[in-house]
């Protein structure tokens, strides 16, 4: 039987350790747990963070499961589950007022900000992002959903918020649900067809990067600047 929270030494409770140490000495365990509040009977709210971890591999991946998935989980319920999607939207926004201000300008930085959003999602989504004559962040427009293998976006969809926005350019964004950010034949067809587009309209096409995950031997993205295959 797991000890209960109240019972652990005064210093190792999550929400004594925060006051005394700052959030970053918080396990993710104890940062779930803090939302959690309460445990089961044989199961302390560490525990039961501790599990969802196990289960899910990481905290972006619990993040973007739906409230209602999370809801059937052993010790949570609506409520509990509720608490948690609030806390990572709260962190989602936190991310969009950041990217607001610093330029979009190395494919590291773009998968800093997107890949949180973007990494596990069981559908391929496609995100159109306008941006300034400096690269800093103009707004996020999904412009396409796909299957759990590929989705479909004309060039015209994808440059249609670069243009009503009077953007100087825009970036490309989605993601592989595989985990795998290699691009396929349909990627690199319609890299080439939007970059043609974006020429006609006369605005700057400043990359295009595959979100994946991260894996031994390879980075959790793929640029298609960075590879050569955008120029200009």
């Amino acid at each position: 039987m797991s000890d209960r929270i109240q019972d652990m030494p005064h210093g190792d409770r999550p929400r004594e350790k925060l006051a005394q140490l700052g959030p970053a000495a918080l396990s993710n365990a104890d940062l779930l747990a803090l939302f959690i509040s309460s445990g089961t009977k044989n199961r302390s709210a560490i525990d039961i963070g501790r599990d969802l971890i196990a289960k899910y591999g990481s905290m972006s991946a619990l993040g973007a499961t739906p409230v209602a998935e999370l809801a059937k989980e052993r010790g949570l319920g609506l409520a509990k589950a509720s608490k948690l999607a609030a806390a990572f939207e709260l962190g989602v926004r936190v991310a969009r007022e950041q990217v607001q201000t610093s330029p979009l300008d190395t494919p590291e930085r773009i998968h800093e900000y997107f890949g949180p959003q973007l990494a596990h999602l069981a559908q391929e989504q496609v995100l159109s992002i306008p941006v300034d004559s400096r690269l800093r962040h103009m707004g996020t427009s999904v412009v396409s959903v796909g299957t759990v293998n590929e989705s479909s976006a004309h060039p015209r969809e994808i440059l249609r918020p670069v243009i009503t926005r009077g953007a100087y350019g825009f970036i490309l964004v989605h993601n592989h649900p595989s985990g795998d950010p290699s691009p396929s034949r349909a990627d690199e067809a319609i890299t080439r067809r939007v970059s043609e587009a974006a020429n006609l309209m006369q605005v700057r096409f400043i990359d295009h990067v595959i979100i994946g995950r991260p894996s031994p031997g390879r980075t959790p993205y793929f640029s298609f600047r960075e590879a050569g295959l955008i120029s200009g």
